[in-house]
């Protein structure tokens, strides 16, 4: 039955790679009489621009590619996914980006872009608006079509930038490179991973719990848990005041259900929360003695770490992809908590089903995980795998096997869900710059003899390199 399995995957994945044979690639210079970029990049049959925008030493353009809604049958129809690219030169490298959600429209560059002093190609996620077909066949967003996206947008571009490319992007986006070397394993010269959750059995999540009990130190947990428990214990009188802010903001709970659901729900986001986004220096925040702090103590530090707007209609309906792909595919963490008496929890962690409208069908397949993590352990080659230590998505890797190739998953103390090669210790750090230039075919003589001397070949440009984890409690 396994092989048989094995056979119907690989049989799948053929059938949509010839499905995307026909995708368009991009005029060469003579073809079009032309060398210069924004001509060649709109050439490209399928690519539009939306603007280009000024950035020093760059050009930067904001396309859409048409894209089919199902690339099983590209005559089904098609939509208009938006991408960017950071162009440095034809004769550079490129990293292929995604955050696993929208794209920016502002010009950036992710790490292993200033690593290697290159190109970006970023795209957006498939149906994140504005890139989702209309009317939305929701049967279409999972992780093979996200995939093929990525492959066709390679294809398309390979002719314009034609030296090495890497993958990258962190948590969703991390995930999602990952996926993408799985169907497409030809595709890229080497994988950027960071943050990237692995549930592999939606139903067993007790790592996280295990994870809870011991991050950081006992002070900064007992701290959150009060806060937390304290917020449910006085559940009544702050929901009036969420009652008043949700009036005075317009907000709505028809997805999740009632207020009272979106209430517990965003104060059991409180402690992942602080551990996503926070430092264990950022403790001093956290009111010590929960007990004795006010409503508005309480308040406003759940708000600020968790965000009291996110359970409402409003806040959900832009998260409405992440959560359906959670549902079906990815799966979504279960965890406990010990610290708080039964009768203060009315629903415990909610799963993706509350927080995707009703009328959008949704089904889990178990096996989805279950195959990336099997071929991740024994397939991958040219992959790095960077988390935080003090990151709760973290809690379940990805991790290599026997049959891994120059590949490798490095931590980074301290970090939270914004951990990246910089903030791995020395010689990890070295050895990290050092793969990546090196699978960017970029690697200069003295790195490829010692991998202590690897450092960026760009410089940091504070607002081109302004990173950090993005605000919002998903992956």
């Amino acid at each position: 039955m396994r092989k048989a399995l094995r056979w119907l995957l690989a049989l799948t994945v053929f059938i949509g790679t010839l499905s995307t044979a026909g995708a368009a690639t991009a005029a060469q210079p003579e073809a079009t009489g032309t060398t210069d970029i924004r001509e060649r990049l709109l050439s490209i049959p399928g690519m539009s621009l939306v603007e280009e925008k000024p950035y020093p030493g760059y050009r930067f353009f904001v396309l859409n590619y048409t894209q089919p809604v199902d690339h099983r049958r590209p005559s089904q129809g098609t939509f208009q996914q938006r991408i960017t690219v950071l162009h440095k030169d034809v004769s550079r490298p490129t990293v292929f980006y995604t955050g696993g959600y929208n794209v920016s429209t502002t010009p950036s560059r992710r790490e292993p872009t200033q690593i290697v002093d290159g190109n970006q190609v970023s795209m957006e996620y498939r149906y994140f608006t504005p890139s989702r077909p209309a009317p939305a066949d929701w049967s279409k967003l999972d992780i093979w079509q996200a995939a093929t996206d990525q492959h066709r947008i390679h294809r398309a571009l390979k002719p314009v930038y034609s030296q090495k490319w890497l993958s990258t992007g962190g948590s969703k986006g991390g995930m999602t490179a990952t996926y993408y070397e799985r169907f497409y394993p030809r595709d890229m010269d080497g994988v950027v991973a960071y943050v990237a959750p692995n549930d592999v059995v939606n139903q067993e999540d007790s790592a996280y719990d295990r994870f809870f009990a011991t991050v950081g130190t006992e002070e900064c947990r007992d701290r959150l848990n009060g806060v937390q428990r304290e917020a449910l214990v006085r559940r009544e009188a702050l929901e009036k005041r969420y009652e008043a802010y949700a009036a005075e903001n317009g907000y709505t709970f028809h997805t999740v259900g009632s207020l009272d659901r979106a209430y517990e729900a965003t104060v059991l986001d409180y402690v992942w929360g602080f551990w996503q986004y926070s430092l264990l220096s950022d403790c001093d925040t956290i009111p010590a003695d929960a007990e004795n702090a006010t409503d508005d103590e309480i308040w406003t530090s759940i708000d600020t770490i968790a965000g009291f707007s996110f359970y409402t209609d409003q806040g959900l309906e832009p998260y409405t992809p992440y959560y359906y792909q959670a549902g079906t595919q990815l799966g979504a963490p279960t965890i406990h908590f010990p610290h708080i008496e039964k009768q203060y929890v009315r629903y415990g962690y909610l799963p993706p089903r509350y927080f995707v409208p009703r009328e959008i069908p949704m089904k889990f397949e178990p096996g989805a995980m279950r195959d990336i993590d099997r071929w991740v352990r024994h397939n991958a080659d040219r992959m790095l795998f960077v988390y935080g230590e003090n990151d709760p998505w973290g809690a379940e890797p990805f991790r290599l096997g026997k049959g891994a190739r120059d590949s490798y998953v490095l931590t980074a103390p301290g970090a939270n869900h914004g951990a990246r090669v910089a903030g791995l210790v020395e010689d990890e750090k070295a050895l990290a710059t050092a793969k990546i230039l090196e699978w960017a075919g970029v690697a200069p003589a003295a790195v490829r003899a010692d991998a202590s001397k690897a450092k960026p070949l760009a410089r940091y440009d504070a607002k081109l390199d302004k990173r950090g984890p993005e605000r919002t409690l998903r992956p």
